[in-house]
């Protein structure tokens, strides 16, 4: 088979996709201290290596195919990816990878600077197994919430076309639970120290995860005309949501911050996810200043409620995604003028469909996440010795620190030589000259 434009768009795309990955360890890493910002990227960078292996072995079988009680993908179905060779589906299986990758590696922003890197890397995959790919079948694949699926008939036709429950709403609600399971911060919200380090590299990660994004949204489209849609609102949204989010700053704090504007980005972002096939860019400019606005009061309540969501993981993906998929019940447009969202004349239908599906994978992520959480908190513990925490997790776990700034400046004092007073006439004859 000769491989088309479409074929060589979806392996863009995924490796767009899969740029998103180390983008985020740079976006996370610059928000956490300095004596933990290498732990934090090497926190996405094993999530990458541990879904990559699971992928192949047992991940994309359990997406797709024949499905246990419409939960699951059979595992044994596609193992090792063998029956895909010599197939153009081995392209789509390497683009739904890049997307559990991501997906796993954005909660490791609730539990900065205090986890166990061993406990990190049991969490990954059993996650990946136990609450992604069971939401990736039931709305990806085939199962409950797919078109048929036992959850669709009843409460109507779920949309999220690129991820809005099955990225965000279940990594957001992994990472509430984890947070609450690992605990607070020594000096959470009091220590000024937990400011971010590296403003830079949040910027860069930012603008990372949002090139990456057009291939995360764009990947999975089937038309020019759906494309360009696609393309518009993943400007528009984060645009939108990062204006409304650093006028949300000025009006709360008295002054707009760089770590605003690339937070209201990836609140746009995420807010589109579910929808970016399926509103007007009109529509995608009022959900990106919604979501901008939210999100930058939702990142403050966790301070209210005691919560170390240590880089915002709750607050931005949990609180955009629950906007962003909710939203298509009021603003979905009509599809071959049949349905769509409150606001085109379609009624509650749809709605109920993407409340059904936010509830699913809440209840799946939380409940999945806990059990999850706890066994390996009571087995081998998930979070470091205050000593370590102290010191610094990059050190403690990892023997090796992101700066050397110590030692460039180590060494012998070496006094500048004295400067000799320049001759007048020197002086003269060189302004001369």
């Amino acid at each position: 088979m000769d491989i088309t434009a479409q074929h060589v768009w979806l392996m863009i795309s995924a490796a767009m996709v899969l740029l998103m990955t180390p983008g985020l360890g740079l976006f996370y890493g610059g928000m956490t201290r300095a004596k933990a910002a290498l732990n934090m990227i090497l926190m996405s960078f094993i999530s990458a290596g541990i879904v990559g292996v699971v992928w192949v072995l047992w991940g994309y079988s359990m997406t797709t195919g024949e499905g246990v009680l419409g939960i699951f993908g059979n595992p044994f179905a596609n193992f090792g990816l063998q029956n895909l060779m010599g197939s153009p589906d081995l392209i789509k299986a390497g683009f739904s990878a890049t997307f559990a990758i991501v997906t796993v590696a954005l909660i490791s922003g609730a539990i900065a600077d205090r986890a166990k890197f061993g406990a990190w890397a049991v969490f990954v995959p059993v996650w990946v197994t136990l609450v992604y790919c069971p939401l990736a079948y039931m709305i990806w694949g085939g199962g409950l919430m797919s078109a048929g699926g036992a959850i669709s008939v009843v409460f109507g036709q779920v949309i999220d076309f690129a991820g809005g429950a099955v990225v965000e709403i279940s990594s957001g609600t992994a990472a509430l639970v984890l947070a609450v399971i690992v605990g607070q911060r020594h000096g959470f919200a009091k220590d000024p120290n937990h400011r971010p380090h590296n403003v830079p590299f949040i910027m860069l990660g930012a603008a990372i995860l949002w090139f990456g994004w057009f291939g995360f949204n764009g990947g999975a489209a089937t038309t020019a005309e759906q494309a360009g849609l696609i393309w518009i609102n993943t400007l528009v949204a984060p645009a939108a949501a990062m204006l409304s989010w650093l006028v949300t700053e000025k009006v709360r704090h008295g002054h707009p911050t760089s770590l605003g504007a690339a937070s209201g980005v990836v609140a746009g972002l995420v807010a589109i996810t579910p929808s970016c096939a399926n509103i007007s860019p009109v529509a995608a400019i009022g959900l990106g200043l919604v979501a901008g606005a939210a999100c930058a009061v939702f990142v403050d309540l966790k301070y209210r409620f005691g919560l170390d969501d240590s880089l915002d993981v709750v607050g931005v993906h949990l609180g955009a995604g629950l906007i962003g998929t909710l939203a298509l019940g009021l603003i979905a447009l009509p599809a071959d003028g049949q349905g769509g969202g409150l606001f085109y004349g379609g009624g509650l239908q749809q709605l109920i469909a993407q409340s059904a599906a936010v509830v699913v994978t809440v209840l799946l992520s939380g409940i999945v996440t806990l059990v999850i959480g706890t066994a390996i908190n009571r087995t081998i513990g998930f979070r470091v010795s205050h000593e370590a925490e102290t010191m610094g997790v990059d050190l403690t776990q990892h023997a090796e620190t992101a700066y050397a700034f110590g030692e460039i400046l180590a060494g012998h004092f070496s006094p500048a030589p004295r400067l000799q007073p320049v001759p007048e006439r020197e002086t003269q004859s060189a302004s001369i000259r």
